[in-house]
């Protein structure tokens, strides 16, 4: 996971920064948070991080926040040992099917070709099934969904208007990444290019919400 960028959906001002770089301090605090998790087997408190470093908690509450906007780690408010690092290859990814091709341009034949790929675990939400993809052609890209990229994809049957999903034509045999709108009795298919014109399908089966794009650094 050390070559691939990542983000999730929605927050593409905070991705398009990337994975910063850690200040000497944070580094330390990072290789801690790492360390700890590996001898224990579970998350170090706020408390055990400011006493290994002799520094107060408010301190230590700054230097995760700092590290968190990094896209270095991740926490949940309010909940205990809830600290990880993004890319501890045992704890902060999680694994799950890439499932093969599917078009961002004219409907293609997705091709399922199984095989496990790592994701960030705070992707990931308990309760649902996910799955990846990865992405043939252009009409996303204004979404920030490009050729080449991963998506990720929770799996459920229905997304609200305007929401990026996976999309099965039952009458084509076709599957396809678009923004779904739906419309009296028909479903408005629309790519996120201006160069590509939306269109219309009267039978269509929701596979799926995009949720998260994985992306290969150059």
């Amino acid at each position: 996971m050390s070559n691939i960028r990542y983000y999730t959906l929605g927050m593409q001002n905070k991705s398009s920064l990337g994975i910063g770089k850690p200040s000497k301090r944070q580094a330390e605090v990072l290789q801690f948070i790492s360390e700890f998790r590996k001898k224990k087997g579970y998350t170090s408190s706020l408390g055990e991080i400011a006493e290994h470093f002799g520094i107060s908690i408010p301190t230590t509450h700054q230097h995760v926040s700092y590290l968190r906007r990094k896209n270095l780690l991740t926490s949940e408010k309010g909940k205990q040992r809830s600290i990880q690092v993004l890319n501890d290859h045992k704890f902060g990814t999680i694994e799950i099917p890439l499932m093969g091709l599917i078009a961002a341009g004219g409907p293609i034949e997705a091709i399922r070709d199984p095989r496990p790929i790592e994701v960030p675990r705070n992707m990931i939400s308990t309760g649902a099934n996910f799955y990846a993809l990865k992405i043939a052609g252009t009409s996303m890209i204004e979404d920030g969904i490009f050729d080449g990229d991963i998506i990720v994809v929770r799996e459920q049957s229905t997304v609200d208007d305007g929401e990026k999903a996976v999309a099965y034509l039952p009458d084509k045999d076709t599957v396809t990444l678009k923004r779904i709108y739906h419309e009296k009795n028909q479903i408005k298919l629309v790519p996120a290019n201006k160069k590509m014109e939306p269109f219309y399908e009267t039978n269509v089966e929701i596979q799926g919400k995009v949720v998260g794009v994985l992306r290969k650094e150059s």
